[in-house]
């Protein structure tokens, strides 16, 4: 028998923001009239990441204005998030396809259709104006909050000039798909946009969403465009530490399985320690000192399971 799922966080009622102000549902646009970015924050890319949607909630509820630029603020896959049932929470990430694959230029432009293509089709061009993103998710679990870079130095810039949290995972993202993270001129060397991608924390854990208010608020003042900022609660600003990654593993089989509970950051001494079995194969660490990221409680044939890394010096 199942053991039950703690949720400690709230399931909230988003009604009230589906009209927004952009013509897009549950996209806020509020913009200064004074010279300075354009950021947009999102949540939700996952439906059963609640936190961010909580996030969210507290800048509107705040009344967040920007002093410069212009702050857009998108709930992005709430028709996910709406079949949230929390005997099942798991089951809410996405409606037809997980929608941090879907942001291949080929894929947005070709014949395909799915609930979570349509959205990033709508959201598309508007993400297209976009200076900088900050994309708020949570994990199957874990012991710190991470901040996933992307493979480029500027990423890694960005990520340590945010401050937090104290762990940046430099990674390309999965063998499925493109992240929005890792959208069109996010990924570009060449350009000046950027983004960040936060992992919170474990799914459903009371202080993951303080994690993603403190990271939404911190955000916003490292860009300035912020006249007062509030005190973190969670998050306080450390020296960080860079962990590159080097492979994801892929999952071939039906019956891949850890050799134990990773949960991510571990340390694998030894080259060739086996973490895992994928099917009959064992899947072994391919160098000394090897970090495990995110391992995947359920892993799934043709999706992630775990990220291995090595640490790194901070811009390394």
């Amino acid at each position: 028998m199942t053991a039950p799922i703690d949720i400690e966080l709230p399931h909230l009622d988003l009604s009230d923001y589906q009209s927004g102000n952009t013509g897009i549902a549950y996209l806020h646009r509020f913009d200064s009239g004074v010279p300075g970015p354009h950021a947009m924050i999102t949540a939700l890319v996952h439906g059963n990441e609640i936190c961010g949607a909580i996030a969210l909630d507290r800048l509107l509820q705040d009344g967040v204005r920007p002093a410069s630029g212009a702050l857009s603020l998108c709930f992005v896959n709430v028709e996910a998030y709406n079949r949230f049932d929390p005997k099942d929470p798991g089951a809410s990430r996405f409606v037809d396809e997980d929608m941090n694959r879907v942001w291949a230029e080929d894929v947005l432009e070709g014949d395909r259709n799915s609930c979570e293509l349509s959205r990033a089709r709508d959201l598309r061009e508007y993400v297209d104006t976009v200076d900088f993103l900050l994309d708020l998710h949570s994990m199957d679990d874990g012991p710190k909050p991470l901040a996933l870079s992307g493979p480029l130095a500027k990423g890694m810039t960005f990520a340590t000039k945010l401050g937090v949290p104290e762990i940046v995972v430099a990674d390309s993202g999965h063998a499925a798909g493109v992240r929005l993270r890792d959208y069109g001129a996010f990924a570009r060397p060449e350009s000046e946009k950027n983004a960040v991608l936060i992992e919170c924390g474990a799914h459903w854990r009371r202080g993951t969403d303080q994690v993603a208010i403190d990271s939404a608020y911190r955000f916003l003042a490292m860009l300035e465009m912020l006249d007062t900022v509030p005190e973190p609660s969670v998050l306080k600003p450390s020296e960080q530490k860079i962990v590159r990654v080097t492979e994801a593993v892929t999952v071939r089989s039906d019956s891949f399985r850890f050799t134990e509970k990773w949960v991510g950051l571990e340390v694998i001494p030894s080259a060739g320690t086996t973490i895992a079995f994928d099917g009959d194969s064992p899947v072994k660490s391919p160098y000394d000192n090897c970090v495990l990221i995110m391992p995947v409680a359920k892993p799934k044939k043709g999706k992630t399971g775990v990220r291995l890394g090595a640490w790194v010096e901070a811009g390394g």
